[in-house]
């Protein structure tokens, strides 16, 4: 079915030299993830589960394009120290992230921190509107998330 095929998919890394733990401590931080990553202007937490992390919901604010802008996001699947997936859906639109830790096989003392993200359109207006709006957007989306990513390193390796 072509109507819900993925409008944008993205993913970006980089290098942290940490254990997988304290990377995990991090990014799964998210009521302190303002002050890690300096996009984000503020975090609510919506539903916490009894355990884990797996429905975790929040609404976060950030910085978008020049302007503010909300989302609510929670999360689907999660192994501890190895990944978490989120999901958000907004005007037509799911989307899906997922952070995943990989230790480095060269060098025991850094892992890898993949971000990967995409968004598939669940209406005609929207696959019309992703469609015309991908290739602008896509380049913006990897930056943001690059610099997200390098915000996590640096709270990661200054916290040591």
């Amino acid at each position: 079915d072509n109507l819900h095929s993925p409008a944008m998919q993205l993913s970006t890394h980089t290098s942290i030299k940490a254990s997988p733990e304290r990377i995990w401590k991090v990014i799964t931080n998210i009521d302190d993830c303002k002050n890690a990553i300096r996009g984000i202007v503020s975090v609510e937490i919506l539903e916490r589960p009894a355990s884990g992390l797996v429905g975790l919901k929040w609404k976060e604010t950030r910085v978008m394009f020049g302007s503010e802008a909300e989302e609510i996001m929670w999360i689907t699947d999660a192994v501890k120290n190895e990944f978490y997936e989120t999901r958000a859906e907004n005007c037509g639109t799911v989307y899906k992230s997922r952070f995943s830790i990989r230790r480095d096989p060269k060098d025991d003392t850094c892992c890898d921190l993949e971000m990967s993200f995409s968004g598939e359109t669940n209406s005609f207006f929207a696959k019309m509107m992703s469609s015309l709006m991908s290739c602008l957007v896509v380049g913006s989306m990897k930056k943001m998330i690059q610099q997200d990513l390098e915000d996590i390193k640096a709270k990661v390796e200054s916290s040591s």
